[in-house]
């Protein structure tokens, strides 16, 4: 069985084609969407989803979350006494998504098409396999998440018609242009910001909030419970904001609360320069797909960052037109994963379905640039322009700068720049050359890239009929074979949070939060009902549970409306 799989900075869903439809999977609480945080409980076990983010307030030194910006880096996150990676932390997310789909379908899942944003760069995208792997799922296939949402749209509507993918998430930007014609789905092309998303509105908001004399007293906020209160807080405001035209903004610790209304002029002055560095992708991608924004039909409103009033009114002034916002945001990527995943398995009801994707950046070469007065090192020759179609195979000819040069060292990047300084280095090759005066021996580059984002590297040597290839699969920061196999044995060690008791566990956690908000009256009273519940639980009798259980979320629910 292949699933889809929408694994976001956020919050992440799992899919599967039911033969007519993409079918969005709940989880173990009945939710589709699973929060993308992680955390180890007070017994050392591994809590995932919406327990873990009761738990960042509460236990911060014990959770995280946003580790999918740290994809395809060496950074680590200490939870408890050990440090993980992000691909590590990803798969346990990508676990508990395959659990849910084994159980709601009855049996058992061994792949996965995962979704990664249109410009999460070739490391990034390896590391979302890897996680996929340290999970237990075979991920031959990734997905641009524009790409995916443009799959489920074009299911929608079956007409001709040029659109645009406005892709604003929790934590990245992207923006496709699409072309549907025939029953093909092609990608024109793709531009994007990996650090621009929901999550950097809510620290400009923090940020806004500290600045102020409002904040005057309040304790150190560089790490610890408080902070993720505060970025609680943030959130609560900003989707407030986006329904009423202002909002309080109100943080407590100790016995002290600290107050701010923040109004939607507020934030249209403090967002703005988050929003104008969207502008430069779309240009980009316009530009890229040689269309002009008044020849699209129309734009595609995806992410649930695109839920803000702000955006909206930029997207609609930028383009013209009200985009389009018949699908759900935050479910439409999964859904397209799901269909992406059904084509893979040849379903019969998709046999008309063609998609072709491109690849969103530019591969190259470092070069040495020589005139009569001076040479110039470190100059990027791009081999792959970024938007070529996939697959795609091109070639570029080189020579040895110096006179007997025996050997020609291939440095292989990735990027934008003139430079390859500016750009992310990605391989080595080594290729001999028969000793000549400079210039005297080509050597020709070919640069192969799949739609699976593998990039192949070839040097020719036509004078020694010699030919030298490197299969570009581990990038600095990326876990090798050997790493990805100690990494899955130290993991098989970690007791997993049981499942069937997620409900009861969530109700703990989110009871330890709301009793750190509350003060005076208001706390003894959670600290009441906590304690209840903790003697229902101990009689371990599941009709009173249930009872309980009903009993203290509509008490809980009347509660933080009051808060």
């Amino acid at each position: 069985m292949i699933i889809g799989i929408d694994l976001g900075t956020t919050n992440s869903l799992v899919s599967v084609w039911s033969g007519e439809s993409a079918q969005l999977i709940p989880n173990a609480l009945g939710k589709v969407l699973t929060p993308s945080v992680v955390g180890l409980d007070d017994s050392g076990q591994l809590v995932v989803g919406d327990i873990a983010r009761e738990r960042l307030q509460t236990h911060p030194q014990l959770t995280t979350a946003l580790f999918k910006r740290y994809m395809g880096s060496a950074q680590e996150t200490l939870l408890g006494h050990r440090r993980y990676r992000a691909e590590e932390l990803s798969s346990f997310v990508l676990r508990s998504l395959k659990e849910d789909a084994e159980r709601y379908l009855g049996e058992p899942v061994t792949e996965a098409v995962i979704s990664v944003p249109a410009y999460f760069s070739d490391a990034q995208r390896k590391a979302t396999r890897i996680a996929g792997e340290l999970a237990g799922l075979k991920v031959e296939k990734l997905i641009n998440e524009p790409t995916a949402a443009a799959l489920a749209y074009g299911l929608h509507h079956k007409q001709e018609a040029t659109f645009l993918v406005f892709d604003l998430g929790g934590g990245t930007f992207d923006v496709s242009v699409l072309e549907l014609f025939e029953g093909v789905m092609e990608v024109r092309a793709s531009a994007g910001d990996n650090f621009l998303g929901g999550e950097d509105f809510d620290d400009a908001l923090v940020s806004h909030f500290l600045a102020s004399s409002a904040a005057e007293g309040l304790p150190d906020v560089s790490g610890g419970a408080l902070a993720q209160r505060l970025r609680r807080e943030a959130q609560q405001v900003r989707h407030q904001l986006g329904q009423q035209p202002k909002a309080l903004f109100t943080v407590r610790d100790q016995e002290r609360e600290w107050l701010l209304e923040v109004t939607q002029e507020d934030v249209a002055k403090l967002y703005q320069p988050l929003l104008e560095r969207m502008r430069a992708p779309i240009e980009r991608a316009l530009r890229d797909a040689r269309i002009r924004a008044a020849d699209l039909d129309e734009v595609l409103l995806v992410g649930g960052t695109t839920r803000m009033p702000l955006v909206r009114r930029l997207v609609a002034g930028l383009f013209g037109r009200i985009p389009a916002m018949q699908l759900n945001p935050d479910e439409v990527v999964a859904q397209g994963a799901a269909i992406q995943a059904a084509l893979k398995a040849r379903h019969a009801s998709l046999e008309e379905v063609v998609l072709t994707d491109v690849c969103p950046y530019t591969l190259g070469i470092e070069t040495t640039r020589v005139d009569k007065l001076r040479r110039e090192y470190g100059i990027y020759l791009p081999i792959i322009e970024r938007n070529s179609v996939v697959p795609v195979s091109r070639v570029e000819t080189v020579y040895p700068v110096e006179d007997d040069q025996t050997v020609v060292k291939v440095r292989i990047f990735q990027g934008e720049s003139r430079l390859v300084k500016h750009n992310i280095f990605l391989g080595e090759l080594d290729v001999p050359v028969p000793p000549r005066p400079g210039g005297g021996v080509a050597v020709e580059v070919r640069f192969t890239y799949d739609i699976n984002g593998l990039l192949e590297a070839e040097a020719y040597v036509p004078l020694a009929q010699q030919r030298y290839t490197l299969v570009i699969e581990n990038n600095p920061g990326v876990l090798s074979q050997a790493e990805i196999a100690e990494r899955l044995e130290a993991l098989g060690a970690l007791k997993v949070h049981p499942r069937d008791q997620q409900v009861n566990s969530l109700l703990v956690a989110r009871l330890e939060r709301l009793y750190q908000e509350c003060l005076g009256d208001l706390r003894a009273y959670v600290g009441d009902l906590a304690q209840d519940f903790q003697r229902v639980l101990e009689r371990q009798d599941e009709r009173a549970i249930r009872e309980a259980r009903t009993q203290l979320v509509e008490r809980l629910d009347q509660l933080e409306r009051r808060l």
